[in-house]
């Protein structure tokens, strides 16, 4: 489904009044945030993937660090996640036992625990996690309050979608398969932790809109634009010798005609570029939006922090015409 589907559904289904709803679906954010007490509230998510990698352990691993992901970025702590699976009958039941082996696995790592699960016959393998964090609410990060001046980082390379289609395909090498598994499964655990001790104005996490889709909601919800520059994103570099083949997912391909109209292109930043900032992650990294004069301690505390990819990207400035400018 594509942003625009999306926000047309939500504007039909019904508004919630409760005064502890902080953060209902109909805000387009990463998760759903509900105040238990003055000092405590909970985080909840669910996401669910289709195979993404051919091994069933690494499966496991990537669904759930991308079911995880949404909590991070709020700042939350994870402490249960439920299993959700669907499971084709035809498959040898060895292959289940993998993917649940990796997802708990990572959510150990998490330092949460699967409480259990639902598992339903389908006729495609899917997997994820329901994700239930603590928080404490004066301590939330969203996607709302980016200012104007804030610089934006990154944490993560973008082009695990373009690398999983060419895997598809047959094309892609063992050592870009090799490195985009090992981000797409890497926690985003130390970059929330790295953000939440220096403070940081708005996060989100780039999945499967892409890094466009998803600052454009940033965008809007701070109503801000925003400015990056396209040299300073990091992006595989096997990932850019694919799209020249044009190995697009179906979903970049969507991210794309409906953030274009949004997007203000640099001439010399060419169409492969263009498809690859809104390449559809899985599991990709975080896009933080942090005042200038923390920036450089946030970078230092996110290098100290072990996190493997940390690139200032980008700038908020003032509202304009258009959402997001490419220089």
């Amino acid at each position: 489904m594509c942003q625009e589907d999306l926000s047309q559904v939500l504007r039909h289904l019904p508004k919630f009044e409760d005064k502890n709803l902080i953060f209902g679906y109909d805000t387009v954010g990463d998760a759903g945030v509900y105040r238990l007490r003055d000092d405590l509230a909970i985080i909840q998510t669910v996401d669910i993937l289709t195979p993404i990698a051919d091994d069933p352990f690494t499966f496991g691993e990537i669904a759930a660090a991308n079911s995880l992901s949404d909590v991070y970025v709020m700042g939350g702590k994870p402490i249960t996640a439920l299993n959700i699976i669907g499971f084709p009958p035809k498959l040898d039941l060895s292959i289940l036992e993998k993917i649940i082996q990796g997802g708990s696995e990572t959510v150990k790592k998490a330092g949460a625990v699967v409480l259990g699960g639902h598992t339903i016959k389908d006729d495609q393998l899917k997997f994820g996690l329901a994700v239930t964090a603590t928080i404490d609410p004066k301590n939330l990060t969203t996607n709302e309050h980016a200012t104007v001046g804030d610089q934006l980082i990154l944490t993560k390379p973008l082009g695990t979608g373009v690398i999983s289609t060419a895997l598809k395909s047959g094309v892609a090498s063992k050592e870009a398969v090799r490195d985009a598994n090992n981000a797409m499964r890497e926690l985003n655990a130390a970059a929330a932790k790295a953000m939440s001790a220096i403070g940081v104005n708005a996060c989100t996490d780039i999945t499967g809109f892409g890094l466009l889709g998803h600052a454009a909601q940033l965008a809007d919800a701070s109503n801000v634009s925003l400015r990056i520059y396209a040299e300073e994103v990091p992006i595989f570099a096997a990932a850019r010798e694919y799209a020249q083949l044009s190995l697009y997912p179906g979903g970049t391909t969507l991210n794309y005609k409906y953030i274009r109209p949004s997007i203000e292109f640099a001439v010399n930043i060419d169409e492969d570029i263009q498809m690859l900032l809104c390449d559809a992650q899985t599991s990709g990294g975080l896009l933080i939006s942090v005042p200038e004069e923390k920036c450089d301690r946030l970078v230092r505390e996110l290098q100290r922090s072990n996190v493997p990819t940390v690139s200032v990207i980008g700038e908020v400035i003032e509202k304009q015409d258009k959402k997001i400018y490419i220089e």
